[in-house]
């Protein structure tokens, strides 16, 4: 067991399957010593737990969880092409999207979620830049997704 994912053990949580793609994509890519993950869904077992817009049918702390959820299946898809997340150098950029309710404007709180578990997970190799957008719609109705950035150490 790699030390990120005894880590993930002592927080309670463990790494899921990959989530299989919704279209004509590959959850991560790798180019060089850097991996990029499509857009990743808070499924847990192939099912969203939660649907709607955040500010309306979703609470802004349950898409927070959300969102905890996405950055869990975001580093599932890294150690897939990684190999083992202990070569995460560091997370150089999260982006996420918050599907909004009209007046909805906590944006980056939800994306805390995400932000804050990869903390906990990689310490300061955890720390990044990040970008949180408000729009109407995700895939399957979901409320939250989120992508990742990651820079591998040198093989």
């Amino acid at each position: 067991m790699s030390a990120v994912e005894a880590k993930l053990a002592e927080l309670g949580l463990s790494l899921p399957e990959v989530v299989p793609p919704l279209a004509a994509y590959q959850p991560a890519v790798r180019s060089g010593r850097y991996v990029f993950t499509a857009g990743q869904l808070p499924m847990v077992e192939g099912k969203l737990p939660l649907t709607g817009k955040v500010g309306a049918e979703v609470t802004p702390e349950e898409a927070k969880e959300l969102a905890r959820t996405c950055a869990l299946n975001a580093l599932a898809a890294v150690k897939s092409v990684a190999g083992d997340l202990d070569r995460v150098a560091r997370v150089v950029k999260v982006v996420g999207f918050v599907a909004s309710a009209a007046d909805f404007t906590g944006q980056p709180a939800v994306l805390n979620g995400a932000s804050e578990l990869l903390g906990e997970v990689l310490g300061d190799k955890g720390v990044h830049a990040r970008s949180a957008v408000g729009v109407a719609v995700l895939p399957l109705d979901a409320p939250v997704e989120v992508e990742l950035q990651v820079e591998l150490t040198e093989a």
